[in-house]
């Protein structure tokens, strides 16, 4: 018993696309062939993989199930078409990019793009965890992240390590001060992001092996937020020092008593190691890692308010 190709194909796209009328146009099939072709796939197994409603169609458990593999086999697909499109040729294609924050990826993108001017470029963001998922997921070609449990389905390659730092706004008794201990940061409200952060996670994780708890008054997923609320005096915060971005009621403040750091790296999945497209980025990366003057790319200077 095998299974068609063509079945599995019709099924994605049902799936991915919430029903037969709308896979029908991206497939550019028709949709009776597409009704089919999922049916003969059903029965061939004898399992449900989908819910047939009126407009729409629902996901069994098995369908669920099916279309997390679909999603690499597709991947894979497309994959095959840009090693073939690329053979002998300049890299093109399409790179996804799922990354903590716009830092690095700027770096790191200007860079490639310059490179390999052909490629489509894209980007998702979030926070280290959550771009983890997107590799894992085959979301995403690539990833730039930080402290995430080891994955054996990921490859991990270290890029740069940065030190956290604190900062306070203009109103803040610490305002004039250029440090600040581990100590003195227990008695402080927090802003921070959520829980799945990389700052935040090495922070607290400092803070207990050091027998302190720290005051979360505020958390925010979005990382400019953070920085809004600091600026309102809502509390403090923590960032990698690299992402600090200069700003006249702003000041960072080195946590003098204890070095934190983060590791980021550049990840992307064991099973499309292959893949001209990452094999091509991780080639930019490894150039950029031995520069010994490159330097991450900073924010722009905020205007003065």
């Amino acid at each position: 018993m095998s299974i068609v190709f063509s079945q599995l194909r019709a099924f994605h796209a049902v799936a991915e696309h919430g029903g037969f009328t709308a896979a029908s146009r991206v497939l550019h099939v028709g949709q009776p062939t597409l009704t089919i072709q999922v049916k003969e796939l059903e029965e061939t197994y004898g399992v449900e993989l989908l819910i047939r409603h009126a407009r729409r169609v629902e996901l069994t458990e098995a369908g669920r199930g099916l279309r997390e593999i679909t999603r690499g086999i597709m991947k894979f697909c497309d994959e095959a078409h840009d090693l073939l499109s690329a053979h002998g040729q300049s890299t093109r294609g399409h790179l996804r990019l799922a990354t903590v924050g716009p830092f690095h990826a700027t770096e790191i993108l200007a860079a490639f793009k310059r490179e390999h001017p052909g490629v489509q470029i894209s980007t998702l963001l979030g926070n280290s965890e959550r771009t983890l998922r997107h590799i894992i997921d085959f979301d995403a070609e690539v990833a730039i992240l930080a402290e995430v449990p080891e994955d054996p389905r990921v490859t991990m390659v270290p890029y740069r390590k940065h030190r956290v730092i604190a900062f306070v706004n203009g109103d803040h008794p610490w305002f004039n001060r250029k440090s600040v201990r581990l100590r003195e940061l227990a008695d402080q409200p927090f802003v921070l992001r959520e829980r799945g952060s990389t700052t935040r996670r090495a922070f607290e994780a400092a803070m207990l092996e050091e027998g302190f708890q720290i005051n979360p008054v505020f958390e925010i997923e979005s990382r400019e937020g953070v920085w809004k609320a600091v600026e309102r005096g809502l509390g403090i915060s923590v960032v990698a020092d690299f992402e600090f971005v200069p700003h006249p009621n702003l000041r960072a403040l080195e946590i003098s008593d204890r070095v934190i750091k983060t590791q980021y790296s550049i990840a992307y999945h064991r099973d499309r190691a292959h893949s001209p497209i990452i094999k091509a980025f991780i080639d930019t990366v490894s150039r950029m890692k031995a520069e010994p003057n490159a330097a991450p790319a900073r924010a722009e200077r905020r205007p003065r308010r």
